[in-house]
């Protein structure tokens, strides 16, 4: 039952670099373990990228790993996607996601249902 929004989505050229932001109001974000997917039109939601509540194990998809960045400032109720060096593979529509109860770890937590609060997305448009 968390409520996240997401921002920081645009229209960018390849090879730039671009920060999401995740976000919470009125219920702490520090409990959870969090991550990043990412739905392409006529394609499935795949996984991004996870941290743990505490900010341990970032876990990353093979196709971003080395170039995105998963981070959180829970004294902000934030969590962070730095992406870098950006491809027009990576347009999509992101989304971030919480994973209850609390402090659950989210080591092998890649797939959509291990994940029960998400927010409506923020898109990201990469152009050649």
């Amino acid at each position: 039952q968390v409520q996240l929004v997401e921002s920081g989505g645009g229209l960018v050229q390849a090879g730039s670099s671009l920060r999401l932001s995740c976000t919470t109001s009125g219920r702490t974000l520090r409990d959870f373990g969090m991550a990043w997917f990412r739905q392409a039109p006529g394609k499935k939601r795949e996984f991004v990228a996870a941290v743990e509540w505490n900010g341990a194990n970032p876990a990353y998809a093979d196709v971003v790993k080395g170039r995105f960045i998963i981070s959180r400032d829970n004294d902000k109720n934030t969590v962070y996607l730095q992406m870098n060096n950006l491809t027009p593979e990576d347009t999509a529509l992101y989304h971030c996601a919480a994973r209850t109860p609390r402090w659950r770890s989210v080591v092998g937590a890649i797939q959509p249902d291990d994940y029960s609060s998400w927010g409506q997305g923020t898109q990201l448009t990469v152009s050649s």
